[in-house]
């Protein structure tokens, strides 16, 4: 049965809609999903449009009312949990900032947020702390899939790549033991930016409990990078461990930004053949909206944010029709 939005609102059947939406989902093979705040900061009205109006049974946990999964206390928890089992959301993965952090004794990124070279840790010590503190969260929400980075991005990451590659073994062995897996975002900020960087990283860093946050997104800010067929084929299939859905554009050499995000759908990423050939490659785990584009219709931020993220999730839904895949 297909309602759409009219037939919805005329009947009123929010509860069928829903139902509706959900008895779908039943046939995708993917764990289909959004990050909550990239729908709003407000947690339980981001799981309410997830569940409700996008008919999903996952969502991808960052941020929590404003305040990283990482960093809710006892009480924000209980409270998180009981918003997600009240709209039947499961969740795919702990969104942190594990190693989203300068390297100790790198030079100065100029993505670091800093420009205070005296600010660079002097060891990784509260990354550490914070793999913990992942690894906690991640136990509590029910998943056992916790995001990560490779550090700021720096011009010449090669006399330090033998220590970056060592600790995220350290940190995936740390996590692998408490029944974790890490998985490494291809953040353009980072080391690890675009697919032929992820290849690269996932073949020195061979360690089972490190697998790859793939963003053909992300690495379609590379000029010139083609992120699917390109990358993808060049990728280890059975070491994507989570997939964020985002399209990207390029603008004009010499621009001032080289790139700009777009809704999905739109733009150079192929969605359709990416998710194609993720049912064919018998892919099964988390595939997550992280919208990024904000330019859909609204008079304040809340507003423009909710709305990028309605478009881009139909975006995503079309794709996947397209793909001829029932989610």
């Amino acid at each position: 049965m297909h309602l759409n939005r009219r037939q919805f609102v005329a009947t009123g059947s929010f509860a069928l809609f829903a139902a509706t939406l959900r008895a779908e989902a039943k046939n995708c093979p993917f764990r289909l999903a959004v990050i909550a705040d990239e729908i709003g900061s407000d947690f339980e009205h981001s799981c309410h449009i997830a569940a409700n109006d996008f008919g999903l049974s996952w969502i991808e946990v960052r941020d929590v009312n404003g305040k990283n999964i990482t960093k809710l206390n006892e009480q924000e928890t209980a409270d998180a949990k009981k918003i997600l089992a009240k709209y039947n959301l499961k969740v795919t993965d702990a969104g942190t900032p594990l190693f989203k952090s300068n390297f100790p004794g790198a030079p100065l990124s100029k993505d670091g947020g800093t420009k205070d070279a005296t600010k660079i840790p002097k060891d990784l010590s509260d990354q550490f702390e914070l793999l913990e503190a992942a690894i906690a969260a991640a136990r509590n929400f029910g998943t056992d899939r916790i995001r990560c980075f490779d550090f700021w991005r720096i011009e010449d990451a090669a006399p330090f790549r033998k220590d970056m590659d060592a600790a995220l073994d350290k940190a995936a062995t740390i996590a692998g033991k408490q029944k974790m897996v890490l998985i490494l975002e291809n953040e353009m900020a980072c080391n690890t930016g675009s697919g032929k960087e992820a290849a690269a990283t996932l073949s020195r860093v061979t360690n089972p409990s490190l697998m790859l946050n793939w963003d053909p997104g992300n690495s379609g800010s590379f000029p010139g990078d083609v992120p699917y067929p390109d990358d993808y084929n060049a990728l280890p299939k059975k070491r994507i461990g989570h997939m964020h859905v985002k399209s990207v554009s390029r603008n004009p050499e010499g621009s001032k930004r080289p790139f700009q995000w777009e809704p999905v759908g739109k733009g150079l990423i192929d969605w359709t053949g990416q998710l194609k050939a993720l049912k064919r490659d018998g892919y099964r785990y988390g595939v997550s909206l992280e919208t990024h584009w904000n330019s859909g219709p609204g008079t304040t931020k809340a507003e423009i944010k909710e709305s990028s993220t309605r478009i881009s999730m139909a975006g995503l839904k079309q794709c996947l029709k397209d793909a001829g895949i029932d989610c």
